[in-house]
C-alpha cells in the first residue's frame, strides 16, 4: 500500500501565502508524477499543478505566477508554495502521486484534503 499524508492548509488573509507539504510512504518503487488539485464544495476537482519525475512543471493559467510547485525525489514529498492568495483560491487541496510500486502496479494515490481559506 502507498499512503500519502498532507500538511499546511490553514486561513490565511488575501495577499499572504501558505505552504503545502505532501509525504508519500508505503511499497514505493518510484514515483512518477507529483501534483496538486483543488475542489470546492459542488464542483469538479481541477488541476492546480503537476511536476513530472524529471522536474519539468505545469500549471492551471490562474494561478501561474503566484504556485510553485516542487519535489523532493530522496524524502518522498511534493510541496506546493502558495504566494498572493486570493479569496477565489479558497478550496480542498488535495496531493496526487502516480507510483510503480514494488510488487510492479502502476497506481494512482490521493492525498486525504488540506482545506485553504482565504479571507479577511
Amino acid at each position: 500500500q502507498v499512503q500519502l499524508v498532507e500538511s499546511g492548509g490553514g486561513l490565511v488573509q488575501p495577499g499572504g501565502s501558505l505552504r503545502l507539504s505532501c509525504a508519500a510512504s508505503g511499497s514505493i518503487f518510484r514515483i512518477n508524477d507529483m501534483g496538486w488539485y483543488r475542489q470546492a464544495p459542488g464542483e469538479e476537482r481541477e488541476v492546480v499543478a503537476v511536476i513530472t519525475s524529471g522536474g519539468s512543471a505545469n500549471y492551471a493559467d490562474s494561478v501561474k505566477g503566484r504556485f510553485t510547485i516542487f519535489r523532493d525525489n530522496t524524502n518522498r514529498r511534493v510541496y506546493l508554495q502558495m504566494n498572493s492568495l486570493k479569496p477565489e483560491d479558497t478550496d480542498v487541496y488535495y496531493c496526487n502521486i502516480e507510483v510503480l510500486s514494488i510488487d510492479g502496479r502502476y497506481l494512482e494515490v490521493w492525498g486525504q484534503g488540506t482545506l485553504v481559506t482565504v479571507s479577511s
